[in-house]
């Protein structure tokens, strides 16, 4: 007798493109990262985000805390970048809230690139909300990671 396995229907799985995917970006899009967060779980996906984008850490807090206790800041820093790295290797993908900041077009900055490179390393799909920074210092890098720009559309995300 062939072996039949039931699946569950979940969200997850009634929807053919669905995937876990790790939101990525600055704390400065703690916001937008919810935001995003929303709309791909309408999509059906499962969305992770960063701690401080679940406990509505914005970019001030941080710096706050790396003023006054810049010890602690380093502590915390490091603990939340290896917890986001798990999330990242328990992932099919990640998602790359490149928006502008600071004047720089689609911005990238250096902990969003390791993670990137987590992905990347990891072989997870890497998906960019909007095009590689023409900017940045290690935009060959990024371009070599073959990120698909999915140009603030998220059903492109397949």
């Amino acid at each position: 007798l062939p072996i039949r396995v039931q699946i569950p229907a979940t969200p997850f799985n009634v929807f053919s493109d669905a995937m876990k995917i790790t939101i990525c970006g600055s704390v400065t899009f703690v916001k937008e990262m919810m935001e995003t967060k929303e709309q791909l779980k309408k999509l059906g996906h499962e969305v992770l985000v960063p701690l401080s984008a679940e406990t509505n850490q914005y970019k001030e807090y941080w710096n706050r805390m790396k003023r006054e206790e810049f010890g602690k800041f380093l502590e915390i820093k490091g603990e939340r970048m290896l917890g986001h790295f798990d999330k990242i290797k328990s992932s099919d993908a990640i998602l790359v809230l490149n928006y502008d900041k600071k004047g720089k077009r689609n911005y990238i900055g250096g902990n969003t690139f390791i993670e990137m490179a987590i992905a990347f390393e990891h072989s997870k799909k890497i998906f960019l909300l909007n095009p590689i920074p023409e900017e940045s210092s290690y935009m060959e890098e990024i371009a070599s990671m073959k990120p698909i720009i999915v140009n603030c559309d998220l059903k492109n995300i397949k």
